[in-house]
């Protein structure tokens, strides 16, 4: 057996160039979570949970017409040109008077003039502010020995008028803290001030708990983050729990940098169904042709409560300046800046989704081997939580997905999952790569190769491939070639194009139950649709502004807890396939 897998990788090897003709040279798309080089937990004692990647709190900056992206300990940051390919700058910014501590935990990163700032969470006075005006060349040096006020998940705003903001809040018990500083000598202004404390009570979404149901614990307030539009201030927090579906950025909005701000009903981001779940302590910033985006934590929380990637969402504002994050189908492929056909032709509220769907959810997989209870099927159940795993790390070691029928394939996700890492996986590793060989076929006998990335020598722990053109195929087949560590495991192997079929009917009998005890609550049912297998229900507090959205696979009813208690609410829904999305339901009132 080992002498025919390794004649059948020798074979396909010899077809690299016709494989790397279907790669797109320059991307037009991306795909949720980013594929960076993640890298592992630095923190020894979380060793006894299981070693794996890890990162949050992120905050990307354009300086210059290119981006930067910061976030929680990872020895160094990355910049890109295109938010498609991302370049690591290792670099740890130390404090001054020790050496020894290496690490920025959820940083703060603002720019002044033409100078960028970088200052990590502390509850102490010894963290320098660190500046540079070449970080590409990753050019630094202090530029504050000693930062008086400490701040832990702190954030800089520079208002138009030149004028210093931080902000910063971590706690269930305190609130989130704004003050203004001297930007040459970056002493504080006056006194901190109280922005806002969370709602509960109020708010549904702001409650701890997976299910949002947790009355043992009190929700954390914690990554603040600024953007002014218009002359209107609009700053975003994170809550509930870092570690939960719903962990989201809410929104308050003012008309002065330190308030008073009013409280938007429902969170700027927040993604509780799908693939990637979880969108919050995240930043917002322009691409170079002014369009909005906004980037924040997503959850993974398996093999340690804090293990979490990145996601970036489209955002922006619309015709009455109500700012939004549109996070659905969040986590399939998406336009990059600069990329989308018709843009400027678009609605008030521009749609980057590529409008490939996904093809093999739940569909028929065989595997080389499996290793224990990581069964195939945990490969293409839409759950990141959920993987499977090969017996080995070994070359030779596949899976291979059947999408049902010949499909149109526009692009494909490979996402790697952490399984029996290797203990010296520490903080940033480098020199490590994933290697692998994608193959596409009419009838599952006869193989072409699709993708071959055996020669390939990057770190690429979510690894999205976007074709030149579309291919027909029934299967997709992913052959190991090389793992960086651990054994080859894959938490979603997902194909993404169109099933060459028929969309699916519209919803009937939707319905919404709105809790009489508790209007943060309401009971959500509809008649399954046949060849459908996910909904996506669309809500908000005005029916031509129903910005946030639930994806539901699998099942025709969900229990809905994330509310404004105070505010009526409308509700719209709509079926997915392989082929395409139907049209919504009439809009349903819930007083």
């Amino acid at each position: 057996m080992k002498k025919i897998i390794g004649l059948t990788i020798a074979i396909f090897v010899l077809q690299t160039i016709q494989a790397q003709v279907a790669i797109a040279p320059t991307p037009t798309t991306y795909c949720n979570p980013i594929n960076i080089d993640y890298g592992y937990t630095p923190i020894p004692n979380f060793s006894t949970w299981g070693r794996h990647r890890t990162t949050a709190d992120p905050v990307i900056v354009n300086y210059k017409g290119d981006f930067y992206l910061f976030s929680t300990n990872q020895w160094g940051y990355w910049h890109s040109s295109d938010l498609a390919k991302w370049t690591f700058h290792s670099r740890k910014f130390l404090r001054p008077w020790n050496e020894g501590y290496d690490e920025l935990c959820a940083p703060a990163v603002g720019v002044i003039g033409d100078t960028m700032i970088v200052f990590g969470s502390t509850y102490t006075s010894k963290f320098s502010i660190w500046m540079s005006t070449d970080p590409k060349n990753n050019q630094w040096k202090p530029l504050v020995d000693s930062f008086n006020i400490g701040g832990w998940d702190p954030s800089f705003f520079t208002d138009d008028n030149g004028r210093l903001y931080m902000y910063n809040g971590s706690s269930n018990k305190f609130p989130m803290y704004g003050i203004e500083l001297n930007r040459k000598s970056f002493q504080p202004i006056d006194t901190r001030k109280e922005m806002y404390a969370l709602e509960p009570w109020r708010y549904g979404w702001q409650r701890f708990g997976e299910h949002m149901d947790n009355t043992f614990l009190d929700p954390f307030i914690e990554g603040s983050h600024m953007t002014k539009y218009k002359n209107k201030y609009y700053l975003q927090y994170g809550a509930p729990g870092t570690e939960f579906s719903g962990y989201a950025d809410g929104l308050l909005v003012g008309d002065n940098p330190l308030g008073y701000f009013t409280p938007q009903s429902d969170p700027l981001s927040m993604k509780l169904g799908g693939f990637v779940r979880g969108a919050g302590h995240g930043a917002t910033f322009q691409d170079n042709q002014q369009n909005y985006w906004h980037i924040s934590t997503t959850v993974v929380s398996v093999k340690n409560t804090f293990e979490r990637r990145l996601g970036i969402w489209p955002t922006g504002f619309d015709k009455d300046d109500v700012m939004y994050c549109n996070t659905t189908f969040g986590d399939y492929p998406h336009y990059l800046p600069g990329k989308r056909p018709g843009l400027q032709e678009s609605s008030d509220r521009p749609d980057w989704f590529t409008g490939w769907m996904l093809l093999n959810y739940n569909k028929p997989v065989q595997v080389s081997s499996t290793y224990g209870g990581y069964l195939p099927n945990g490969a293409v159940d839409e759950l990141i939580k959920t993987y499977w795993s090969a017996a080995s790390g070994n070359k030779g070691e596949w899976i291979q997905t059947d999408l049902g029928q010949v499909s149109t394939v526009n692009a494909i996700q490979l996402n790697y999952a952490d399984q029996e890492v290797d203990s010296n996986c520490l903080g940033k590793v480098t020199g490590q790569y994933h290697q692998y060989i994608l193959y596409y076929s009419l009838n599952g006998e006869k193989w072409n190769v699709l993708v071959d990335k055996s020669q390939n020598t990057t770190d690429v722990p979510h690894d999205y491939v976007e074709l030149t053109a579309p291919i027909q195929a029934r299967y997709i087949k992913l052959l190991n070639v090389h793992m960086p560590t651990g054994k080859f495991a894959i938490s979603g192997l997902r194909v993404f194009g169109n099933g060459n079929g028929a969309k699916p009917d519209p919803v009937q009998q939707f319905i919404v139950l709105r809790t009489e005890k508790d209007k943060r609550s309401a009971f959500i049912k509809w008649k399954p649709v046949d060849h459908a297998f996910a909904y996506n229900i669309h809500y908000g507090t005005h029916p031509e502004k129903l910005y946030t959205c639930i994806m539901v696979h699998s099942n025709n009813e969900y229990w809905m807890k994330a509310m404004d208690s105070q505010k009526t609410y409308y509700y719209t829904i709509e079926s997915i396939n392989e082929n395409g999305v139907s049209s919504r339901s009439p809009i349903i009132k819930a007083e």
